[in-house]
């Protein structure tokens, strides 16, 4: 069993610092939320790097909102609901619609600029809307954008403190309630911080596997340290792949973003042969789990290692206005969006499960809350909608600053023992440990799977469960022990859920069973696995 606590702490030996609202992590949801709760609490801020640093910084399509005169709230909650496969809450998706729109322009006054046109916001579409309502910035840097303009307002914001480069180890709670974190300072030392409310914005989970359009600091830190201080962790089985990520010798994983397709792109396998129609009526526009998968298929098929997104049909001014981030970034490896065909292949880009909350944010752990890609808010069901994500931090970042509002102060110090017997750690490297992970993860949890590949996988995984017993003093030990408590559970989820709904594909179980499986999977530390029905139709 995964262990209470990471480290052993001594709380009567450690310092403790104390804030009204702890936000752990950064990226739109924890920049967010810091300045909405700024405006009427102390906040503490902690990064394990700095505040640039997060997938919201890579997001390139935009953020989906309702602003067109053609579109509607209903039309909005619609694409949602097709796209997330029967496991989407209804409430949580008739918030994100009716809310979005005013989140993004909170996003306008704090200082965020996106694209314009004609006089009015420039929208664009993307897989599986059925109107233009994606708003972007600077053609396709629209994560960098709202990071830009939503840092330079937190640092300079004299209720947020922030602190880079620290790293949170664990929750402190006592008797249902969360009171803080423990936390590594980066010289080693630590401290305890509490306040009356933590919101967890640690991101996704992209480092599971081998191949992602995540930043190396995408760990899944709070789901794991959520986990284990008895956190309901829901939808851990659904991992969005993207289809398209630039798959070049010698080029990361880059992402080709969806916006391509919806401005026109089309996908050819290696014979330069269009293939979309064999798998979906929406073509290149169908949700992103169908073509991830299709692009599989053709490179199984064609003994191939990629296939071919192609926009050279489109007016290169258009492409190069459009894509300035895209096109300068392929141009670095000899690659011209306006005239080649760029090699592509499916990464791991969105993790839809996390640490389940209610439609305020909050956790079924007191004054725990948790905001973005970390937590499981029910918008996205079993496969996230383009470009609802970064719509999703901003409306339950606010809901969540709202219910902070109404919470008294902490009563008294927590008390808490961490009495684990620890052992020296083994001498193989953690990166080592971290890529043995991913590989494991790719083979055997990746974009299609069956019972005997997620039964090996497990195994293999539960051979590292030693980690958990052993002195951990560095960044990437912690890192390597959340990735692997993350992996089991999203191992152990897709193992348990017989059928294949949204990004969740087992070929020995091919078909979506709405009789049997038209509901969530929830894991607890203690309880174990529990299945939550849905009860709408």
């Amino acid at each position: 069993m995964i262990p209470r606590y990471l480290v052993d702490v001594a709380p009567d030996e450690l310092p403790v610092i104390e804030k009204d609202v702890i936000v752990i992590g950064a990226g739109i949801a924890g920049l967010f939320t810091a300045i909405k709760a700024s405006e009427r609490h102390s906040v503490l801020m902690i990064t394990k790097k700095s505040l640039m640093d997060s997938n919201t910084r890579y997001a390139q399509g935009g953020i989906a909102a309702v602003i067109s005169d053609e579109d509607s709230p209903a039309l909005h909650r619609q694409d949602t609901l097709i796209a997330g496969a029967g496991l989407c809450s209804h409430e949580a998706v008739n918030v994100l619609v009716h809310e979005g729109p005013e989140g993004v322009r909170e996003l306008v006054r704090m200082g965020a600029q996106f694209d314009q046109e004609n006089g009015g916001f420039a929208l664009t579409k993307e897989g599986a809307h059925s109107q233009r309502r994606i708003l972007h910035a600077n053609g396709d840097a629209t994560g960098f954008e709202i990071v830009r303009a939503l840092s330079e307002k937190a640092l300079s914001n004299p209720n947020i403190e922030v602190w880079d480069d620290h790293f949170a180890i664990d929750l402190i709670t006592d008797d249902g309630e969360c009171h803080g974190a423990l936390v590594q300072k980066p010289d080693g030392s630590r401290l305890i911080v509490r306040g009356k409310a933590t919101v967890l914005c640690t991101g996704g989970t992209g480092q599971l596997y081998r191949y992602t359009t995540n930043p190396e600091v995408a760990t899944g830190d709070g789901i794991a340290m959520a986990y284990r201080a008895g956190a309901e962790i829901r939808d851990m089985e659904f991992v969005q792949f993207h289809p398209t990520a630039l798959c070049y010798p010698g080029a990361p994983r880059f992402l080709i973003s969806e916006a391509v397709r919806g401005e026109g792109a089309v996908l050819r396998n290696i014979n330069g042969e269009r293939f979309m129609s064999r798998y979906h009526p929406q073509l290149e526009l169908a949700p992103r789990d169908i073509v991830a998968r299709a692009i599989v298929s053709e490179i199984e098929r064609t003994k191939s290692t990629f296939v071919y997104i192609d926009i050279t049909h489109e007016p290169a001014e258009l492409v190069r206005r459009r894509f300035p981030t895209i096109y300068e970034y392929c141009l670095q490896y000899g690659l011209d969006l306006t005239s080649d065909w760029i090699p592509v292949a499916p990464a791991a880009h969105y993790m839809m499960g996390g640490v389940k909350t209610d439609l305020y944010g909050e956790t079924n752990i007191r004054r725990l809350f948790a905001c973005g890609e970390c937590s499981s808010t029910g918008v996205h069901g079993a496969n996230r909608l383009a470009s609802n994500s970064l719509s999703e931090a901003i409306v339950f970042g606010r809901r969540i600053v709202e219910r902070i509002g109404q919470l008294g102060p902490l009563s008294s110090a927590p008390k808490f023992e961490s009495g684990e017997t620890r052992t020296q750690p083994s001498t193989q490297a953690a990166i080592e440990k971290r890529l043995k992970l991913q590989k494991i993860m790719l083979r055997y949890s990746g974009l299609r799977r069956d019972a005997n590949g997620l039964n090996k996988g497990l195994l293999e995984l539960k051979r590292q469960l030693s980690i958990f017993h052993t002195v951990l003093t560095k960044r990437e030990e912690y890192e390597f022990a959340n990735l692997l408590t993350c992996a089991l559970l999203t191992t152990q989820a897709a193992l348990a859920r017989e059928e294949s709904r949204g990004a969740h594909y087992r070929e020995d179980f091919p078909e979506r069973d709405d009789l049997l499986w038209r509901k969530h999977i929830v894991l607890h530390r203690e309880r174990g696995m529990t299945e939550e029905r849905i009860e709408h139709v």
